[in-house]
């Protein structure tokens, strides 16, 4: 399934669901962030998805960090609520979706990397080489809250 992000755009569509869901700052032993390169908008992006019935939030990023990357992880804490309302998802199944996600540290604690059907590529990068990257404002965003270690509280917004 493919997607369009639209982002502050005065010509999105209306959003008609809204779906829980999760990423995860991935960062290893030697300082470098877990991305993967994903399949419906070829951007890349941090690892996570949609939160499932039946399980713990904690349980959704492990869950979703395995799936899409190959890595075993335990979440930390918290970095972040994002809830922009001008930040919706149009899939070509006529869902828009409006931006819902909890954004958490992770430590990586075992696994390898694989690709998924969500992701086409995934690596570790630098955070020297994340410029280099095609990374949607949004993302980019979770990313400077998550790799600023010196935040005392979690974003809200």
């Amino acid at each position: 399934m493919s997607r369009i992000d639209y982002f502050r755009d005065p010509n999105a569509p209306a959003a008609n669901s809204v779906v829980p869901s999760v990423t995860a700052i991935v960062v290893n032993e030697e300082g470098n962030l877990l991305l993967i390169h994903k399949t419906d908008n070829g951007l890349w992006a941090l690892p996570g998805g949609g939160h499932d019935a039946g399980e713990s939030v904690t349980q959704t990023v492990a869950r979703e960090v395995d799936e899409e990357t190959g890595i075993t992880v335990v979440v930390e804490d918290i970095v972040g609520l994002y809830t922009d309302p001008q930040h919706v998802m149009a899939y070509d199944d006529g869902e828009v979706r409006q931006q819902f996600s909890i954004c958490f540290h992770a430590r990586p604690v075992g696994g390898s990397l694989r690709t998924s059907s969500e992701s086409k590529e995934v690596r570790w990068f630098s955070p020297a080489d994340l410029d280099k990257l095609e990374i949607h404002p949004s993302m980019r965003l979770r990313i400077t809250h998550g790799l600023d270690r010196t935040r005392s509280r979690p974003y809200i917004g």
